[in-house]
């Protein structure tokens, strides 16, 4: 039987982790924004040919190994994607790891919903949104973000999780 413990964030929130087989089990959540459940088809040349379901799937395979839960989520709706971080906040996860595709710099609205629901987070690229065309140089996301992690491709998403559990184990010992 494990035991419930709370612990404050840098944010100021409290975070619910559990103890289970003397390991802390923090939820986190992978969420991704408008057209990356395309990726596989959508140029290839840019985001590669590893499809959204592959990235979650060994996200999934690896965050249990770390001894966490991983939440998956994607949506092309504004709405819904600030709706899914309200929740996030209300069910304590410990960490977002987020991807908002074109929202990065465009959506005021889902940058005020990550600053509200105060859950830390890093921000994630597949490609190098520094090295493509001036509009995708700004980041609504990136000053609130812990880090960010850009141009590396799928493997983005998974130095994002390892990063994502160091930062859950040394925040909770």
């Amino acid at each position: 039987m494990g035991c419930r413990i709370l612990i404050k964030c840098r944010f100021g929130i409290s975070v619910d982790n559990i103890y289970k087989y003397g390991r802390i089990v923090s939820k986190i959540l992978l969420m991704n924004g408008p057209n990356l459940n395309l990726l596989g088809d959508r140029e290839t040349h840019v985001y590669g040919s590893v499809r959204l379901e592959e990235i979650e799937k060994h996200l999934a395979e690896l965050a249990r190994t770390l001894g966490h839960t991983l939440m998956v989520y994607q949506s092309n709706h504004e709405g819904a994607l600030i709706d899914r971080v309200q929740q996030a906040r209300r069910e304590g996860t410990g960490f977002l790891i987020l991807n908002p595709g074109g929202y990065t710099h465009t959506s005021v609205a889902l940058r005020d919903a990550v600053a509200a629901a105060a859950v830390p987070f890093i921000e994630i690229h597949m490609s190098n949104i520094q090295a493509r065309e001036d509009f995708r140089r700004q980041s609504y996301f990136s000053e609130l973000a812990l880090g960010t992690i850009a141009g590396f491709g799928a493997h983005g998403y998974e130095l994002a999780l390892l990063a994502a559990d160091r930062r859950l184990k040394t925040r909770t010992t």
